[in-house]
């Protein structure tokens, strides 16, 4: 049976040295890996794509929904997830719940795995 990360607060963007700078202290690679665990589904992967391409900057989940031939609920879930970890952002705009992308926080994850990616 795999082991159960713990729940703890990851949804300000991961700070910490680069992997390549050495050897990561346990905290922060438990940072990285919750936030990494939170990408390792194709649905969310998916969710990122659409919301960056997104030509008004945001989507609500009846139309992700409707795109990705899932559940609302199921989409809601998988927001849910995300918005926890960091990587989406949500607004109420009168019934309906836009989400878009936390940039801030994908470019702290991808600076961290590789300093090199964003310059």
């Amino acid at each position: 049976m795999p082991k159960t990360l713990p729940t703890i607060d990851i949804s300000a963007p991961v700070c910490c040295a680069p992997v390549a700078a050495g050897p990561m202290s346990d905290d922060d690679a438990l940072q990285v890996a919750l936030r990494l665990k939170a990408l390792a589904d194709p649905a969310r992967v998916k969710i990122m794509s659409l919301l960056y391409s997104s030509a008004a900057g945001a989507e609500n989940s009846g139309d992700l929904a409707g795109v990705l031939g899932l559940g609302e609920s199921t989409v809601s879930h998988h927001l849910a997830q995300l918005r926890r970890a960091g990587f989406v952002e949500s607004e109420r705009r009168g019934m309906n719940v836009y989400h878009r992308v936390a940039t801030d926080a994908l470019g702290a994850l991808c600076a961290v795995l590789n300093p090199d990616c964003c310059t």
